[in-house]
């Protein structure tokens, strides 16, 4: 069974797509809403923190490329976070569409996805967000539709099959992945949440268990492939955790980002970790996380 080994108190407004990275050792997330990328050194215990130029809602690391490929709420672009140097490729959700880019992650091939949430419904359809995937041209290619807010963006560890939910619908989907062309056949239901409790960000383990981070439970659901509840962890003093990866030399340590944005100091002051980004040991190992290839193939 896994344990809570620490919770280390930053407390960022929007912890989101936590990353590890082996190469520099250090553990990647977004403060989406704060417009931040922090980089945590897991042997040091030194927070590196970058300014974005807009809301980062997801990033994958690029083989053999500093940068990053980025989605920020309007749209897919090269970033250094160092230097701060920007390149747009496709700013597909401009000012006023009244959706933005949110989750995503590269696929065990290395093409990078990511996928859009209605936020504002007074210039958005209802359910009228969907899942891209950037081609090799950096044009955005519409794979999904009618999704309310995109989530929870993993794949199975042979790449074969896809999970993905949409937090509003309280669904986690499953598809069948094509590897060589990035074809996805038709979702079905893989697992529900129940009223109240969203399904945020996901990864998957090397036995094929998928890990989901829900929002308004306070927990963690490990998922076994044919959708069967295994574990279930708690994240003490925050009820919306909102993204899971492995980290650490042996791909052992669960970490947990959580978000703080929308809570009254009422609950702020019954949530003392709401921001924080929370480390379990658990019994399995993780995968390392796939990275870009750019130019696309």
């Amino acid at each position: 069974m896994s344990e809570l080994l620490d919770i280390l108190p930053f407390g960022h407004l929007h912890g989101e797509d936590v990353q590890w990275n082996a190469d520099d050792g250090c553990l990647w997330w977004t403060d989406l809403s704060g417009c931040a990328l922090h980089a945590w050194h897991l042997q040091r215990g030194a927070l590196r923190s970058f300014a974005t130029p807009e809301r980062l809602g997801c990033f994958a690391f690029i083989d053999g490329d500093a940068r990053l490929l980025a989605a920020f709420a309007s749209g897919f672009a090269l970033f250094d976070p160092v230097s701060g140097a920007l390149e747009w490729l496709d700013r597909c959700e401009p000012a006023g569409s009244g959706r933005r880019f949110n989750d995503g992650r590269a696929d065990r091939q290395g093409r990078f996805w990511a996928g859009t949430m209605v936020e504002d419904a007074t210039q958005a359809e209802p359910y009228s967000a969907g899942l891209y995937c950037l081609g090799a041209d950096g044009r955005a290619q519409l794979r999904e539709s009618g999704v309310g807010i995109a989530n929870g963006l993993c794949w199975s560890p042979d790449g074969r099959t896809m999970y993905f939910a949409d937090s509003p619908r309280h669904a986690i989907w499953v598809y069948d992945f094509d590897p060589d062309s990035g074809h996805i056949g038709p979702r079905r239901d893989f697992a529900r949440t129940a009223p109240g409790v969203e399904p945020d960000g996901s990864c998957v383990d090397a036995e094929g268990g998928v890990w989901n981070a829900q929002w308004g439970a306070g927990q963690v659901v490990r998922y076994a492939p044919d959708g069967q509840v295994l574990e279930v962890l708690d994240t003490p003093g925050a009820l919306q955790p909102t993204c899971v990866a492995f980290a650490g030399p042996a791909l052992d340590l669960l970490c947990v980002t959580s978000a703080r944005i929308g809570l009254s100091p009422e609950s702020l002051a019954a949530q003392p970790h709401a921001g924080d980004v929370f480390v379990f040991r658990t019994g399995t190992r993780g995968l390392p996380e796939s990275r870009a290839r750019w130019p696309a193939a």
